[in-house]
C-alpha cells in the first residue's frame, strides 16, 4: 500500500495490517522517506535509523494486530522524555544525556506495540508556547501548514510530526500551554490529562510539581485510545495519581440531552487583533448551542489571577530547579533571561503565592462543578516566526491568556480544531474542566470534531466517522413535568414503563403561570411562560431513556407539547408546555405554586 491514500489514524493502520495491505516494516519505511521531505521544518532532534527502529520491528513478530492495541502504530517523543539509549536534550546540548532505560508512559506505549520514530524539537527546557527557542543546530520549529509561521511550543515538533503524518499520535508536555498550543496551530487533537495520570517518571521536569506529559493526535478517537494505555499509574513518580472509575472507558458516554458550557465574559475575551479568530469562536459556541448545549457566561478572574502567578511567582524558581547544573551561557539568552527572574523571592514569597492560589482554587471550584465544561480559544491568535523573534517575551505571554492556569487549578483540558482562516492556518479551541474530567472532554470534543467534520493535520484527508459514534448519542433525556405525570399522579405510569428514574424535586423559574385545563379526566395542567406575572412552580425532573422518548411524546394530546422550560437554577430543560389559545377555558392556579395543591 502507497500510504499517500493512508490518513494515518491508527484504526485505519491497523485495519490495512489485518487485511495485510501494509505490514509494519513496509510503513516504517515509507515514513522514513516522507520524512526527509520536511527536513526543513526542524522536526527532529534525533530521528531514529532504521536500524534503531529494526529491535521495536522484530517483537511484533510474536503477535498480531489483534493482540495488542498499538501493534505497529508509529510515535514521537518530545526530546524531554526518555527513549532507552537514544539522548535526551531538552534541546540543550549541556544537559544531554543517555538513558539506558524507557520514560514510564514510553513504556506502556511500547510494551502495547507502538514504535518510537524519533526525538522531537521543542522550546528549550519546555519553556516557551511559540516553537522557535531551539539553538540554531535544531532551529525553529516550522508550522506543518505555513513554514513562515510558528509550530506553537514547546512541543513543537511533536505536533508537527502528528500534522504531517509522519506519526499517528506523538508525547509532548504541559506545564503552561505547551500540549494545547501546537495542536491548535497544527490542527490537530491535544490533551492535557489531569496531573499525574501519565507518570512524569524519566522526564526532564520544567516545574516538577506540575508538570504533565501530553497526547497529540489527529482524532479524539486516537487521543483517548493512546490516554487508556499511557494512563497507567506509576508508584515511583511521587507526583502520579490513580485514575478513576468515572474517567475509565466512558469515552463517548455523555448521559444528558443537553449540556452546559460557559465561556469567559465577552471583556474578558482576548484576540489580541485578530477578528478571524474572534469570529471563529463565536461560531463554535453557536455549533456546541445546535449540539444541545446552553451557553453561559463566567466571570473568568480568578482564572486569570492564577494564571498570572506562574510566571510571576515563585514558581519560576522550580525552573532554575530543573536546569541546575547548565550553565546559563549554554542557554539560548530568552530562556536565560526567563530563569534569572524571581531570584530575590523568599519562601514568604512562596507562602504568599501558594496562598493567593488557592484562594483562586476555591473561587474556580463551584464553576467546574456547574459546567460540563468551559470554553475558551486555544489562542487568541498567531505569529510568523518573524513577530515573535522580534517580540519573544510579550508575544508568547499574549498565546498562554488561556492555557498558563490550568495546571495551578488543577484542570484537565483538550484542544481541538475549530475551523481554518483565510490564509489557510487553523485556530482551535479549548474544553476544560476539573480533575479527572479526561474523557468527558475527549467526548465533548469528539461531538465537536464530528459535527465540524474538518480535514486531518496538514493534509487533505477527511475526518474518519468516530468509533464513538453510536455511544456518543445522548442515552438519556431529562424531561420536567408538572402535572398528572408528578410521581405518585394517575399517568406517572407512563414514565416508570419506559424506564424512567426520577431526578430531582424542584420548581420552575418565576416566570411561569398555572392553569388547571378544561376537560378531563385524566385531568391536567398547563404551565405557560409569563415573564411579567409568573411564580416558581413546582416541578419533577425526570430521566427517561432516549430510545423511549418517541413513544411517550407521541402520546402527548393537544393543546399539551414538548418544550423548553426554566427552572430555578437559570438552565433550561426539555418539558411540557402549553399552546396559550385554550387560556380562555382556563382556571388560573397560579397562586398554588403547584399542581399537587389543586383539589380537583
Amino acid at each position: 500500500m502507497d500510504i499517500t491514500t493512508l490518513d494515518m489514524t491508527i484504526p485505519r493502520i491497523l485495519h490495512a495490517y489485518r487485511d495485510k495491505s501494509l505490514s509494519p516494516e513496509s510503513l516504517i519505511d515509507q515514513l522514513l522517506l516522507r520524512s526527509k521531505n520536511y527536513d526543513d521544518h526542524n522536526i527532529w532532534i534525533t530521528q531514529l535509523s532504521k536500524q534503531q527502529i529494526q529491535p521495536y520491528l522484530d517483537r511484533l513478530e510474536k503477535f498480531t494486530p489483534d493482540e495488542l492495541p498499538l501493534y505497529g502504530i508509529p510515535f514521537a517523543i518530545k526530546d524531554n522524555i526518555d527513549l532507552a539509549n537514544i539522548p535526551t536534550t531538552a534541546a540543550c546540548a549541556d544537559l544531554a544525556y543517555t538513558p539506558n532505560k524507557h520514560a514510564h508512559v514510553v513504556e506502556c506505549l511500547i510494551k502495547a506495540g507502538a514504535i518510537p520514530i524519533g526525538k522531537t524539537n521543542l522550546d528549550q527546557f519546555a519553556t516557551g508556547l511559540v516553537g522557535v527557542r531551539s539553538p540554531e543546530s535544531w532551529g525553529a520549529c516550522k508550522n506543518s501548514i505555513d513554514p513562515d509561521y510558528i509550530s506553537g511550543g514547546s512541543s513543537a515538533g511533536s505536533a508537527v510530526a502528528v500534522a504531517l503524518g509522519l506519526v499517528s499520535f506523538s508525547l509532548g508536555t504541559d506545564t503552561a500551554g505547551s500540549g494545547r498550543v501546537p495542536a491548535a496551530f497544527n490542527n490537530i487533537v491535544g490533551l492535557k490529562p489531569s496531573k499525574g495520570l501519565l507518570s512524569t517518571q524519566g522526564v526532564v521536569p520544567a516545574c516538577r510539581s506540575i508538570d504533565c506529559v501530553s497526547i497529540f493526535s489527529l482524532t479524539t478517537d486516537d487521543t483517548n485510545h493512546v490516554f487508556e494505555i499511557a494512563a497507567d499509574f506509576d508508584s515511583t513518580d511521587a507526583y502520579a495519581r490513580p485514575n478513576i472509575d468515572t474517567n475509565r472507558k466512558n469515552y463517548g458516554i455523555l448521559p444528558q440531552q443537553s449540556f452546559r458550557f460557559a465561556t469567559p465574559k465577552e471583556e474578558q475575551l482576548k484576540f489580541f487583533g485578530n477578528a478571524e479568530i474572534e469570529t471563529g469562536f463565536k461560531q463554535t459556541i453557536q455549533q456546541l448551542e445546535q449540539l444541545g448545549g446552553q451557553h453561559e457566561t463566567i466571570d473568568f478572574s480568578p482564572f486569570l489571577s492564577a494564571a498570572r502567578l506562574l510566571y510571576e511567582g515563585p514558581w519560576v524558581a522550580e525552573r532554575r530547579i530543573a536546569t541546575k547544573g547548565v550553565d546559563p551561557t549554554a542557554m539560548l539568552p530568552v530562556i536565560a533571561d526567563i530563569l534569572s527572574t524571581q531570584k530575590t523571592a523568599s519562601a514568604d514569597d512562596l507562602f504568599k503565592a501558594q496562598y493567593a492560589l488557592q484562594a483562586c482554587y476555591q473561587q474556580v471550584q463551584p464553576i467546574l462543578v456547574e459546567y460540563d465544561f468551559i470554553l475558551t480559544p486555544t489562542t487568541g491568535t498567531i505569529y510568523t516566526i518573524e513577530q515573535v523573534q522580534h517580540d519573544p517575551i510579550k508575544l508568547n505571554s499574549n498565546l498562554g491568556y488561556y492555557t498558563n492556569f490550568m495546571n495551578l487549578l488543577d484542570c484537565s483540558a483538550v484542544a481541538t480544531p475549530a475551523g481554518f482562516m483565510d490564509n489557510n492556518l487553523p485556530y482551535g479551541v479549548t474544553l476544560f474542566s476539573r480533575a479527572f474530567s479526561d474523557t468527558r472532554l475527549l467526548s465533548f470534543a469528539n461531538l465537536l470534531q464530528q459535527k465540524l467534520n474538518l480535514t486531518l493535520g496538514a493534509s487533505t484527508h477527511t475526518l474518519p466517522a468516530s468509533i464513538a459514534k453510536d455511544a456518543g448519542v445522548m442515552d438519556s433525556v431529562e424531561i420536567v413535568v408538572c402535572g398528572a405525570h408528578l410521581e405518585g399522579l394517575p399517568l406517572n405510569w407512563q414514565l416508570t414503563e419506559r424506564g424512567g428514574k426520577l431526578v430531582k424535586k424542584t420548581q420552575s423559574s418565576a416566570n411561569y403561570r398555572l392553569y388547571a385545563l378544561a376537560g378531563g379526566p385524566p385531568f391536567r395542567p398547563g404551565m405557560v411562560r409569563d415573564e411579567d406575572n409568573g411564580t416558581p412552580i413546582e416541578v419533577e425532573v425526570w430521566s427517561l431513556p432516549t430510545k423511549q422518548f418517541g413513544s411517550f411524546v407521541a402520546g402527548i394530546p393537544a393543546p399539551l407539547g414538548i418544550g423548553k422550560v426554566e427552572l430555578k437554577d437559570n438552565r433550561w430543560y426539555t418539558g411540557f408546555i402549553c399552546e396559550p389559545y385554550v387560556l380562555n377555558t382556563a382556571i388560573d392556579i397560579t397562586h398554588l405554586r403547584g399542581w399537587r395543591n389543586h383539589k380537583i
